[in-house]
C-alpha cells in the first residue's frame, strides 16, 4: 500500500468511551481547511461542518 498523507487532523478531543458520555472531536480537512464537529457514542455518531456565530463555516488556514 502506498504511503498516503492523512487528509484530516484532530485538533480537539473531549469525552470518553462510555456510551452515555460519547466522544466529541473537531477535525480539520487539510486540503480545504474546513472544520468538522464529530460526535460518536457506542454504535452511533454524526458529523457536521462547524459553524461560527453567524452561521458561516469555520475554516482554518492550511499551510502548504
Amino acid at each position: 500500500m502506498a504511503n498516503k498523507e492523512k487528509r484530516f487532523k484532530v485538533v480537539f478531543k473531549d469525552g470518553g468511551q462510555l456510551a452515555e458520555d460519547g466522544v466529541r472531536q473537531i477535525l480539520v480537512d487539510l486540503e480545504t481547511g474546513v472544520n468538522y464537529l464529530v460526535w460518536k457514542s457506542g454504535y452511533a455518531g454524526g458529523i457536521t461542518p462547524l459553524l461560527d456565530s453567524e452561521g458561516n463555516v469555520v475554516i482554518t488556514r492550511v499551510e502548504e
